[in-house]
């Protein structure tokens, strides 16, 4: 009796143990359901918002394309009164402040990282890495009214000058650095720009020489290397990928800055060799120009011009993506 009673009850707890499995499992297949279409949906979300930009820029393009044709990107007119519009000023000095920022920027950033990584006391390594990415979060109008109340008199008084004299009188080179000393023009912005995307390019950087294994270093190390030989030979060649990757993706973001540019690139639509010189960017000129943009062929330059930018950022943003990717990979590889 005692032997039957014992066995019902086993075979009652055996029941309620599947009974108990089956709804938890049940619980968890719909609770997986519902999660995996909540991620479909938002990932279809941040994709019609890309679509809807880009037909939406691309309608509003059709008058300037249908009216100018190729022209358009390499004309340098931009008259809105006699509605002749030619955005290669823009694309010039977008493509020229964008690069120097970066050439700037980049040795630099690539400095900090490797200090924060190999050089720096394991006691400051997270106080400095966290003030380096909260200035990568100053608003870019901050850096755009810093720029032109205190950056641009101190470099068109102190700076311009000396540079104009000694490297303007050089044969090949001396167009680059002629002219009057504005204070304001490309190389004004591009070395805001630099300051704006240093920190992001540190971050990034440290990053990326974080996923380097440690088994390399050490091994280095134990062959008798310098921390420069380590840093030069061994974790910039491994992360070659991801630096330049991390660079580009800083380059995206100076492509689009706007507000900080707008404020000293002197916002004239000219291309000179001379980097002192005045200029523009396609942000800058979308910024300060939609709001009289009241022609449609007008505002249809401004919505090319800005569909040409989203074309040349997605580009660089693609290839960084590409390249972050591959060191990612190398990185599960050897680990």
């Amino acid at each position: 009796m005692t032997n039957a009673l014992f066995s019902g009850a086993e075979h009652m707890a055996g029941e309620s143990t599947e009974s108990f499995k089956v709804g938890v499992a049940g619980r968890h297949g719909r609770s997986n359901s519902v999660f995996m279409r909540l991620t479909w949906l938002a990932s279809f979300i941040v994709l019609a918002i890309f679509a809807g930009m880009f037909i939406a820029l691309l309608i509003g393009s059709y008058p300037a394309l249908h009216q100018f044709g190729f022209k358009f990107f390499v004309d340098d007119v931009w008259n809105p009164v006699t509605q002749k519009f030619g955005i290669w000023p823009l694309v010039y000095g977008t493509l020229v402040t964008s690069a120097l920022s970066i050439l700037m920027a980049a040795p630099i950033g690539i400095g900090v990282a490797i200090f924060l990584t190999s050089l720096c006391p394991r006691i400051l390594r997270r106080p400095l890495g966290i003030t380096i990415e909260l200035l990568a979060g100053i608003p870019s109008i901050i850096f755009g009214v810093w720029g032109l109340f205190v950056f641009v008199p101190f470099f068109q008084l102190n700076v311009q000058p000396f540079l104009v004299d000694t490297l303007g009188s050089i044969p090949v080179i001396g167009a680059v650095f002629a002219g009057p000393p504005f204070g304001i023009g490309i190389f004004t912005a591009s070395i805001i720009l630099a300051i704006m995307i240093l920190p992001l390019v540190s971050s990034l950087v440290r990053d990326v020489f974080d996923i380097v294994p440690p088994v390399l270093k050490e091994a280095a190390y134990g062959l008798g290397c310098t921390t420069s030989e380590v840093s030069s030979k061994v974790v910039l060649p491994y992360a070659r990928q991801g630096v330049v990757g991390a660079v580009m993706l800083a380059l995206g973001r100076a492509l689009g800055e706007t507000m900080a540019v707008t404020f000293v690139v002197g916002n004239i639509h000219n291309a000179s060799v001379s980097i002192f010189a005045p200029g523009t960017t396609i942000s800058a000129s979308i910024a300060n120009e939609f709001s009289e943009a009241v022609e449609k062929l007008y505002s249809s330059a401004l919505l090319t011009a800005g569909l040409f930018l989203m074309f040349i950022t997605f580009t660089v943003l693609t290839l960084a993506q590409l390249m972050l990717g591959g060191i990612a990979r190398r990185a599960g590889a050897g680990n």
